[in-house]
C-alpha cells in the first residue's frame, strides 16, 4: 500500500499519508489508484467529517509523478491520459473539507493535490516549486490549480522559473498559498487541530460551505482546464528530449541545472529561496 489512513472516530478526522518517503512521496500508478479509491470511500464514511493530507517523512510532501512510471498514451494526438487528474478529492466528488499539511518539498504534480485542498498548513522549512519548464514541459494543470490560490504574478513566476527558484513557506504565506506556517515538524498537528474544529460543526453546513466556496471560481477553472490538453500537446518537448534535459541536471547541461529534483532524490539546492533572502 502506498497510502496510510488513520481514522479518529471521536473527532471525525482522517489522516491520509502518502507513504513513499524513499521516493519523496512521488505518485506512481498504484498510488494514484489508491488516492482515487480512498476519496470515493470517504464519501460514504459518516465517521469522517474532515481529512488531513500529508506526506511521510520530512523531506517532501510530494514530488509529483514518479519519473520511473510509464503512462500508456492513446494513439490520437487529441487525447492525453493523465493519471494525476483523478487523484484529488474534488475530482472524486468528495466535498468533505481536506486540509493539506506540507513538510519539505511540494512540487510539480503535488499541485494537483494542493489545488483541491481547502487550505494548506506548511512547516517553516517547506518549499514550493514547479520544474516543468526546466525540462521542456508545459505547466498547465499545475499552473491552473495555483492560479486559483496565488496572485497572477506569483504563479506565473513560480511556473516559469522552474527549478531555478523555490518559494519559501513565508513567501507562500504572504501570497495566500499557505494559511498557516508552523515550526518544523508541526504542520500535521496544526492541520489536525483545524480539521477537528471543522469536523465538530454540522457536516451538512460544512459541506455546503465547501461547495459554495468552490462554485465561486469553478467557471473560470473549468474553462482553463479545457485548454490544458491542447497546450500540453503543442508545447511539450518529445519525451526523449525531456529525459535528456532531466539527466543533464547538475552537470551544467541545459537551463535550470543549478537545482532540481526527481522522484528518486533531490538535486543541489537552488541559489535563491523567495522570501528567504538572497
Amino acid at each position: 500500500m502506498a497510502l496510510r489512513i488513520e481514522r479518529d472516530g471521536e473527532r471525525g478526522v482522517a489522516l491520509v499519508t502518502l507513504d513513499r518517503p524513499e521516493k519523496l512521496n512521488a505518485i506512481d500508478m498504484e498510488t494514484a489508484e489508491e488516492l482515487s479509491a480512498l476519496w470515493r470511500e470517504l464519501r460514504y464514511d459518516e465517521s469522517v467529517r474532515a481529512a488531513v493530507l500529508t506526506g511521510a517523512g520530512t523531506r517532501a510532501f510530494c514530488t509529483g509523478i514518479d519519473r520511473g512510471v510509464k503512462v500508456p498514451q492513446p494513439p490520437s494526438p487529441y487525447a492525453i491520459d493523465d493519471p494525476l487528474l483523478r487523484i484529488g478529492p474534488k475530482a472524486n466528488d468528495l466535498w468533505k473539507p481536506v486540509v493539506a499539511a506540507v513538510e519539505g518539498m511540494a512540487c510539480g504534480g503535488a499541485f494537483y493535490l494542493l489545488g483541491e485542498a481547502e487550505f494548506i498548513v506548511a512547516s517553516r522549512e517547506a518549499t514550493f516549486f514547479d520544474p516543468h519548464t526546466t525540462y521542456g514541459m508545459v505547466s498547465a494543470y499545475e499552473a491552473i490549480a495555483m492560479a486559483q490560490r496565488m496572485p497572477f504574478g506569483e504563479v506565473a513566476r513560480m511556473s516559469l522559473m522552474g527549478t531555478a527558484e523555490r518559494v519559501s513557506a513565508e513567501r507562500a504565506y504572504a501570497t495566500g498559498l499557505v494559511s498557516e506556517v508552523t515550526e518544523p515538524g508541526g504542520a500535521v498537528a496544526a492541520a489536525l487541530r483545524a480539521a477537528a474544529v471543522i469536523a465538530g460543526y454540522p457536516t451538512e453546513a460544512v459541506q455546503g460551505t465547501v461547495r459554495a466556496v468552490w462554485s465561486a471560481k469553478e467557471a473560470a477553472r473549468t474553462q482553463a482546464l479545457a485548454q490544458a490538453p491542447a497546450l500540453i500537446a503543442l508545447g511539450n518537448l518529445a519525451p526523449e528530449r525531456q529525459a535528456e534535459l532531466f539527466e543533464g541536471r547538475g552537470r551544467g547541461r541545459g537551463r535550470g541545472a543549478g537545482g532540481s529534483l526527481s522522484a528518486h532524490g533531490a538535486g543541489p539546492e537552488p541559489s535563491r529561496l523567495r522570501g528567504a533572502g538572497p
